[in-house]
């Protein structure tokens, strides 16, 4: 689409938008806008769309219950807060904790790909935001949230996420593409999938079981310790 028909801020409004309209792919999502407000697309046109515009334009033709399907009222609240230049919508974020370099010894920075609240529920590309950890043997802080929409207007996405998370070691998703990946172990990250998804304090407390034991060379040189073994890192999960 043209500079004239979506500026920067609109297209920001309407990728946060998307994100939270499951079966909505962008396109769609920008031809029932375009379909309520017309075309060029304008900030003040974004904001005054309603609920009932955007059920109206993207509900799906009648199954074969009789039942018209399209997102839910409380995914369409989301995306219209969203359109009109809201950013922190979604609710139950977790507070961030104060962190001075130094703070925590023998410990690792580790992120979390995800969309809801304190989840590990995001795939690499796609997800809403890195939950960044500070994890030790025995204590655990959330030190920063980091949103990922600016990342998305770059010309390469992968590796604007992957700049986003290179100041820790591990990082934890979903899922991740090869290509995705590669990108993410040359800024120093070593990429970690949780398929089905956890809550963050599973995952820390993992963790914790390895920082307590011998963790592998590369995370015990992370660490600042003398790596003491081989072993190869284990989670539980696919690596």
């Amino acid at each position: 689409m043209s500079p004239d028909i979506l500026n920067r801020e609109c297209a920001l409004r309407i990728a946060l938008a998307s994100r939270v309209l499951p079966g909505v792919q962008l396109p769609r999502l920008i031809e029932a806008i375009i379909e309520k407000v017309d075309a060029p697309i304008r900030e003040d046109g974004l904001a005054r769309l309603t609920v009932a515009d955007l059920r109206q334009a993207l509900k799906r033709p009648k199954s074969e219950s009789g039942e018209e399907g399209g997102p839910g009222d409380e995914a369409l609240e989301m995306a219209v807060r969203y359109l009109s230049g809201e950013r922190d919508v979604e609710p139950g974020l977790p507070a961030i904790e104060d962190y001075v370099p130094g703070d925590m010894a023998d410990s690792v920075r580790i992120a979390m790909a995800s969309n809801t609240g304190e989840k590990l529920d995001g795939h690499f590309g796609s997800c809403l935001r890195f939950l960044v950890y500070q994890v030790s043997a025995t204590e655990s802080r959330l030190v920063d949230i980091r949103e990922t929409e600016t990342a998305d207007l770059t010309d390469d996405r992968n590796a604007a996420r992957a700049a986003m998370v290179s100041d820790c070691q591990v990082l934890y998703v979903q899922g991740i593409g090869g290509p995705a990946a590669a990108k993410v172990i040359r800024a120093g990250v070593h990429p970690v999938k949780f398929p089905r998804g956890s809550v963050a304090s599973e995952v820390i407390t993992q963790l914790q079981g390895v920082l307590k034991g011998a963790p592998p060379p590369w995370l015990a040189k992370s660490m600042g310790r003398q790596p003491q073994t081989l072993e190869k890192f284990r989670t539980g999960v696919e690596a």
